[in-house]
């Protein structure tokens, strides 16, 4: 299993039990109060000349109290365990520091004396692909041409031309599909310098140079 898919299930993991957190105590909260409510009207309405015995309602009383007891019990092995899961999710996410992540954008860095790294996807075959780079202003400044391509991902490095300096470019990937030229989703590759857990470790972003990007925006590591 991958880091991604670790790290998904880790995060699935956690939202399904705080879900269930919250149905349970709301649960708890309602038996208890349905339980005094009975027993007040069953106070209420006994026969004056015939109560009920005490033994009873204090057999009744400890029954709900070991009912409760129990709850409580479950509520903080299932705290544990998340607490667990969210030190599990930030090992793993310190871990991916310094890696290199394929990010689902068309944002692209080049540095000095560099190369940019990344991925175009694509649904179907195609006649012919090819990279566009722009810079900051819109402005073309190559293309790399990659030929026709059955369906997949694939691979493309660009070193920049003899008069292009390192700096931030738009990379756009497209291809001609059935006579159609269509634009294809594209996932750069970006070192990434942080990582940042969202509570109980739901919602982690990675943080690179050009922005943050969702565990779901990440096509692959290294």
């Amino acid at each position: 299993m991958s880091t991604i898919d670790s790290n998904n299930n880790i995060f699935n993991q956690i939202n399904q039990t705080n879900q269930s957190n919250s149905k349970a105590t709301s649960a708890d909260e309602s038996d208890s109060e349905m339980f005094m409510k009975l027993m007040i009207a069953q106070l209420q309405n006994q026969d004056p000349t015939s109560p009920a015995d005490t033994s009873d309602f204090m057999q009744q009383i400890a029954s709900m109290s070991t009912v409760e007891s129990i709850a409580n019990l479950s509520t903080s092995v299932d705290q544990l365990g998340q607490s667990l899961m969210s030190s599990q999710a930030a090992l793993q996410a310190s871990s991916m520091v310094g890696q290199q992540a394929y990010v689902k954008t068309d944002l692209a860095v080049l540095p000095e004396g560099g190369k940019v790294e990344g991925l175009l996807s694509l649904d179907s075959s195609a006649s012919n692909v090819w990279v566009s780079i722009y810079d900051r202003n819109g402005v073309l400044v190559d293309t790399q041409q990659m030929g026709a391509q059955s369906a997949g991902d694939h691979s493309f490095v660009w070193s920049g031309t003899q008069n292009t300096p390192p700096g931030q470019y738009r990379v756009v990937a497209q291809a001609q599909v059935n006579g159609e030229v269509k634009t294809q989703d594209l996932y750069m590759g970006h070192r990434i310098n942080s990582v940042t857990l969202g509570q109980n470790g739901i919602g982690m972003k990675v943080n690179t140079d050009v922005g943050s990007a969702g565990i779901n925006d990440i096509k692959q590591l290294g």
